[in-house]
């Protein structure tokens, strides 16, 4: 088995008042936050990327995210590294009885519907404030705003609140095209950032249920863009800056890439 101890106690020295470093003495759990954050993004694009090598660190990184909170738990006698491995094994065993017990499930429906009928019994038990009273307690405010629509919209899916199939939620999105042209031709900021909005969640709805994951597509469109303007800035003649191009040129020059791409795989 790995040995976890080597880490926890370069953790130790890190924080000790006397001789560690100063930088990570100062933080606290809202300041290490974000780069806790930042350290799961880096795990997915490795992941993405296809690149085992830079996972192998990535996790490493987001490993000693973990340990640098559980010192800082133990520091205020809350909690160590050790409970924290505990209390995941255990909760892990407690939502598998299906492997760690002799329960069977019928189909992976009900299995999914176990898993959540187990968590929401946790937070009854952990005495959660209106623990029962609504499928939207328990998705995280802190999630990436696409992956909290997703969530929200399948908890709503639950009780049937949903689209019979994919049309009903493009047809959504026609009509929230619609209603965001009004608002523009209104003049009402306020109207228009509100039905950015509701085009927006619109959209992942339509994804969801085209059985897509709209968190995955963003990405990839933002990928894509990348791809194509870096490709433009190549184009360029002679380095000219991309500013120095009139909109019909930098056009043309997007409309060069595309090309090149359609060649390229065709």
């Amino acid at each position: 088995m790995s040995d976890i101890e080597p880490l926890l106690t370069l953790m130790t020295r890190l924080r000790d008042p006397e001789g560690g470093c100063p930088w990570d003495l100062r933080q606290d759990f809202a300041s290490v936050a974000p780069y806790t954050l930042e350290e799961a993004y880096e795990v997915l694009d490795a992941i993405a990327q296809g690149d085992l090598d830079g996972l192998r660190e990535e996790l490493g990184d987001l490993l000693f995210q973990v340990v640098f909170h559980a010192q800082m738990a133990k520091e205020q006698g809350a909690f160590d590294f050790d409970d924290v491995v505990a209390a995941i094994t255990e909760k892990m065993i407690r939502r598998h009885p299906h492997v760690f017990a002799d329960v069977e499930h019928a189909d992976e429906a009900a299995l999914r519907h176990a898993w959540e009928a187990q968590k929401q019994r946790e937070r009854e038990a952990r005495g959660e404030p209106h623990a029962a009273t609504s499928q939207m307690d328990g998705v995280a405010r802190a999630l990436p705003a696409l992956v909290r629509a997703d969530k929200l919209q399948k908890r709503a899916a639950r009780v049937g609140f949903d689209w019979p199939d994919a049309s009903g939620a493009v047809a959504k999105c026609q009509e929230e095209v619609a209603e965001l042209t009004t608002a523009i031709e209104t003049g009402d900021p306020a109207d228009v950032a509100e039905e950015l909005g509701d085009l927006m969640f619109a959209m992942v709805n339509a994804a969801r249920l085209l059985g897509h994951d709209a968190e995955h597509l963003m990405r990839q469109a933002n990928d894509k863009f990348e791809r194509r303007f870096r490709a433009m800035e190549e184009l360029q003649q002679h380095g000219m800056d991309m500013s120095s191009l009139s909109l019909d040129q930098q056009e043309a020059l997007w409309l060069a890439v595309k090309q090149a791409e359609k060649e390229t795989s065709s």
